[in-house]
């Protein structure tokens, strides 16, 4: 009798459940601290299934929700319309109450796991922690409540698929890469984000299948991201996923828009709140054109240096326009010539001249002059200067690797800052100095150049200590990252990702 006491008592505090049928899964269990227990139920004639749970959380490096889970191996695609149904109990259910598609690594608190979350509110995020214990990272969108969600697994990439009003699945732009060791649990879940009061979530026309076959042809889709910063859970939200190839955002010195460049042409998207993009507006550059994604606001926000071809030049130069766009103002008269930071008091303009097959950085007058020559040896590109202009940070590959460095703007005192292993491009400082955001690859992979579609990182390295830490791992590359990134208060970094999609993948 004891024994059966004990037994009961382990379901009770939510040791895993195999009572009754689970239809296309093994058994449930709650994970973390939920009280009282979570529940899971399959209803066969409706094909749907029902979770309760309470939970404080799936976020940063806590978990606190139950699953319904099958062991598993290879590659599946996990797809469910979700339904909250009315509140149960008197207060209102928590905004952020989360319905989980997930794959987790194991059964413990703080595994390695990918999900799709739609939120009670409607934002839906694509969340994973690549370390165990470590700190959730997230990718959302501000969107209204999506009718049907899918997690798909193709080798070590997760991606997360959305239909809002029925229409064809399809992707959102949220993807990452991110490696599970097979057997690992793959599922459903529910947290209410409230440690004791339970909360219910139906799933209905729930798949567990193996991912369609990519036929056909591929097109290139680009994904305009804002992310935070926060250590605990840095947080990338979507602005725009579009069909062909786009880059270098800008945040505009009042933070209502970003720009962008594609096709040779500059396009301002606004910003809403919740965070989230409105429709493009065309930024002209008078008869400047053929422009290139290196290009960036004046300090007092009211001009706009780029990369782009005077009449009868076959290659860039550095022109200003004024920030909302006009005529161009050509500042140089050396094609091939990229623009990459404005001095602190928007005197001056650091940029990357290749002349005579060499690379390297030049600054120059905004009110007009000859350029001066910083660099001589190896190549050395995307010099920004520093917000109290003591410095020019750079990237360089005359160590033998390409790593940041940094020099006085006059060119003295040359220092690597970075020699841990990757090829580093394009560091971007943020507006109060604290911060250096840059693009990674693996160390042989972008030693003389920054090519596209590569998997590569967003490290954000300390001012204060060194300490480097990731920030975001992405399809990326040359595109990604090539232009001044922080908002004016240092809290976002704009990046594009992009991603090759088969035409017609459901």
């Amino acid at each position: 009798m004891r024994a059966m006491w004990v037994f009961l008592a382990g379901l009770l505090m939510g040791a895993p459940g195999f009572a009754g049928e689970l239809g296309l899964f093994d058994a449930y269990n709650d994970i973390g601290k939920v009280s009282p227990p979570g529940t899971a139920s399959y209803d066969a004639a409706q094909g749907s299934y029902t979770l309760t749970a309470a939970g404080a959380n799936v976020w940063g490096k806590e978990d606190a929700f139950h699953f319904l889970w099958k062991k598993m191996s290879g590659d599946f695609a996990l797809t469910a319309e979700v339904v909250f149904p009315p509140k149960a109990y008197p207060k209102e259910p928590n905004p952020h109450r989360k319905a989980l598609l997930m794959i987790r690594q194991d059964l413990s608190p703080g595994s390695v796991y990918a999900d799709v979350a739609p939120h009670g509110v409607g934002l839906t995020a694509l969340q994973y922690r690549p370390e165990k214990d470590g700190a959730t990272h997230d990718i959302e969108l501000n969107i209204d409540f999506p009718k049907t969600v899918r997690l798909e697994k193709r080798g070590d990439v997760l991606t997360m698929f959305i239909s809002e009003h029925g229409e064809a699945l399809h992707q959102a732009g949220a993807s990452t890469r991110l490696h599970f060791t097979a057997p690992f649990y793959v599922g459903l879940g529910l947290t209410s984000h409230e440690e004791a009061i339970t909360d219910k979530v139906v799933f209905n026309q729930v798949r567990l299948e193996m991912p369609e076959a990519e036929t056909g042809k591929t097109t290139t889709w680009s994904t305009l991201n804002l992310i935070k910063i926060d250590p605990g859970a840095p947080t990338a939200t979507i602005i725009e996923h579009k069909q062909g190839i786009y880059e270098s955002p800008n945040v505009a010195a009042d933070k209502k828009s970003v720009l962008i460049n594609e096709d040779g042409k500059f396009f301002r998207i606004p910003l809403k709140d919740p965070l989230a993009g409105g429709a493009r507006e065309a930024v002209l550059t008078g008869e400047a054109s053929g422009c290139w994604g290196e290009h960036g606001y004046s300090p007092d926000g009211k001009w706009l240096a780029v990369s782009c071809k005077a009449p009868g030049e076959n290659g860039p130069d550095v022109h200003i326009v004024p920030a909302q766009g006009g005529a161009a103002r050509r500042l140089t008269h050396q094609p091939i010539s990229f623009f990459h930071g404005w001095s602190p008091d928007g005197k001056t303009i650091a940029f990357t001249s290749i002349k005579d097959g060499h690379e390297d950085i030049y600054t120059v007058p905004v009110s007009g002059g000859a350029p001066t020559r910083l660099t001589t040896e190896a190549l050395n590109d995307g010099a920004e200067f520093t917000p109290d202009g003591r410095y020019l940070y750079f990237n360089s590959n005359r160590s033998g690797a390409m790593q940041i460095w940094r020099m006085r703007p006059d060119g003295s005192a040359p220092e690597q800052i970075t020699k841990d292993g990757f090829d580093d491009w394009y560091p971007h400082i943020s507006p109060d100095g604290k911060w250096l955001v840059m693009l990674s690859y693996k160390q042989g992979e972008a030693t003389a150049s920054h090519p596209m579609n590569k998997q590569v990182a967003l490290r954000l390295m300390s001012l204060t200590d060194g300490s480097i830490r990731v920030l975001h791992r992405l399809t990326g590359g040359q595109g990604t990252l090539d232009s001044p990134c922080w908002s004016p208060d240092s809290k976002l970094i704009g990046f594009v990702s992009y991603s090759d999609i088969a035409e017609g993948t459901k």
